[in-house]
This record gives structure tokens, sequence and C-alpha cells, in this order.
């Protein structure tokens, strides 16, 4: 479902080799597993691209295991609330 080309998340990154590839391919889809932990479903909407890609920047760009990463981007978290799925109550879904 999600469309996200690698030369797209490369250029995001300013990478500009192909020696981290296998790397990012697994970035994407903890992220996509992040975002489905946090009620985000899968989509190709341009919000949810950008949250896959700054989910990807944050974990790429912060590698060292002694660095802790204490939260969450504003940015990042503030797309999540967005694109969250919620639910709908059972009366008010008509179900």
């Amino acid at each position: 479902m999600l469309e996200l080309p690698l030369e797209t998340l490369k250029k995001y990154l300013r990478i500009d080799g192909s020696e981290d590839d296998d790397i990012l391919a697994l970035l994407v889809e903890a992220s996509k597993e992040y975002l489905a932990g946090a009620g985000v479903p899968e989509s190709n909407t341009a919000l949810y691209r950008l949250a896959v890609m700054m989910h990807v920047a944050l974990n790429y760009e912060n590698r060292n295991p002694a660095i802790k990463i204490e939260s969450i981007n504003f940015a990042l978290q503030s797309i999540i609330l967005q694109t969250k799925e919620w639910g709908v109550p059972n009366e008010l879904s008509g179900s």
C-alpha cells in the first residue's frame, strides 16, 4: 500500500550512495510497524509517507546505541495524532 521509492527517501535523508539501502529498507518496515502500533493505519497519503520518512530519519541519524532518544520529534508526534485511527463507537457507526 505504501508507495515510497527508496530514491525519495534517500533524497530526504541526503544520502547519495547505496551502501545503506538494506538498512533503509529495514527502517521503513520498522517505521510502518511503529506507526501501526501507534494506531496509524498504513496508507499512501502524503502525511503517512512523511511520518515514515521522519521516523526513518530519527532512527537512521541516531544509530549510536549509547544515545538515548528521549522523545519523538514534535512534528512526527503531530502527524501521528492527525492520522491515528481513533475508532468510532458502535452507537455512532451504525453497527
